[in-house]
C-alpha cells in the first residue's frame, strides 16, 4: 500500500480525487519548513507546492519514490539529489494556460490605461471638482499595434502570444539572453528589450535565467515600455527595478511574483506607493478553473507513475 502525504493541502483551493489503486491518504493544510523531514518520514509518494525539499529533508525518507510536484515551477526541489536516489519527480503542465494569460493582460490594460492612478483621482475627489465632464489627468494607451515581447515561450508564452495577436498586437518571441544563434521565428534577446512596449515573462527560474533583468536590460527598454511578471521573483533584480520606476527608465510593471512568498520579511517593492507598480500575491494560476485542472492532473500523474506509464517528469 501507498502512503501518500501532501504536504501543503490549503495552497491548492480545489477537490482532489482519491487515486484508483490501494493507498493511505494524510495531508496537511500547512507545513513549515522544520516539519517536513518530519512528516516525509515513511512516505512513498509527496504532494507538495512551493516546500523547499533538498537533502537534509528528503534523506529522512527512505521509502520515498515519487515527489508529485502540485505546480509547474520546481525550483523547490533538488533534481539532482533526486536523481542519485532514484526519487521521480514530476510537475503539472498547461493548467493555467487561460489564467496567467489573461492576467498578464489585466495588468498591461490596467497600466496602459492607467487604472490605478484614475481610480485614486475620483477617491481623491479630483474628479468631482474638474471644470469638464472628464478628468484628463494621465495618459491612456490603446494595446492595439503595440509590440508585445514575450520572454519564455512555453504553454503560457504560447497562450500570450496568441491573446497578443487576437489584439493586433504585434509579437516577438526572445531568444535566449546568450545564444549563439538566432532560432527561425525568434529575435534576439536585446532586440526584444529595445523594441518591445510590452515585455512579459514566462520562463522558468534557472541559474541562467536568475537575475535575467539588471540595470543593463532596464537601460535597453524604451522609457515608455512596460513589464510584466507572473513567472518568479528573482528573474528580476529588485533594485535594479525600484530604479527604473523611480527614475522613469521604464513607464510602469506588474508583478505576481517576488522573490521571497509569501514576503513575511519585508521587500523594498512593497514599499513603493506608484500607480504605476501594480503587485498581486502570486494569483495569476488560481482561477477556479485552472485550480480543479490542476488538481487533476496531480492525481492523473500519481496513477500513471504507480501503474508503470510515468508523466511530466522532470528527473
Amino acid at each position: 500500500m501507498e502512503r501518500i502525504v501532501f504536504l501543503e493541502r490549503n495552497t491548492i483551493q480545489a477537490n482532489f480525487r482519491r487515486p484508483k489503486f490501494a493507498h493511505e491518504w494524510i495531508e496537511y493544510g500547512e507545513t513549515f519548513a522544520d516539519q517536513v523531514a518530519e512528516r516525509v518520514n515513511g512516505a512513498s509518494i509527496v504532494i507538495s507546492n512551493k516546500l523547499s525539499l533538498r537533502e537534509a529533508e528528503l534523506s529522512e525518507a527512505p521509502e520515498l519514490k515519487l515527489i508529485a510536484i502540485a505546480a509547474t515551477g520546481s525550483d523547490c526541489v533538488d533534481l539532482n539529489y533526486c536523481r542519485t536516489r532514484g526519487i521521480a519527480v514530476c510537475n503539472v503542465r498547461g493548467y493555467a494556460v487561460n489564467a496567467v494569460p489573461e492576467h498578464v493582460l489585466m495588468l498591461i490594460l490596467a497600466l496602459r490605461r492607467n487604472l490605478l492612478a484614475y481610480r485614486e483621482d475620483v477617491q481623491r475627489g479630483s474628479w468631482q471638482l474638474s471644470k469638464q465632464f472628464c478628468l484628463l489627468t494621465h495618459e491612456l494607451r490603446d494595446i492595439k499595434g503595440s509590440t508585445l515581447g514575450i520572454i519564455g515561450y512555453g504553454s503560457i508564452g504560447r497562450s500570450v502570444a496568441r491573446l497578443g495577436q487576437a489584439l493586433e498586437m504585434c509579437v516577438l518571441l526572445a531568444e535566449r539572453q546568450n545564444a549563439d544563434i538566432v532560432r527561425d521565428g525568434r529575435t534576439s534577446f536585446q532586440e526584444v528589450l529595445r523594441q518591445s512596449d510590452i515585455i512579459t515573462l514566462h520562463c522558468p527560474l534557472t541559474e541562467e535565467t536568475r537575475n535575467l533583468l539588471g540595470h543593463a536590460e532596464f537601460e535597453m527598454m524604451k522609457r515608455d515600455a512596460l513589464l510584466i511578471n507572473t513567472a518568479r521573483g528573482g528573474l528580476i533584480e529588485d533594485a535594479a527595478l525600484i530604479e527604473a520606476l523611480q527614475k522613469g527608465v521604464i513607464a510602469g510593471a506588474g508583478l505576481d511574483a517576488l522573490r521571497e512568498e509569501p514576503p513575511r520579511d519585508g521587500n523594498p517593492l512593497l514599499d513603493l506607493n506608484l500607480p504605476n507598480l501594480i503587485i498581486t500575491p502570486h494569483v495569476a494560476w488560481a482561477s477556479n478553473e485552472a485550480t480543479q485542472i490542476l488538481a487533476n492532473q496531480v492525481i492523473d500523474n500519481i496513477e500513471s507513475f504507480i501503474t508503470g506509464k510515468p508523466r511530466n517528469l522532470l528527473n
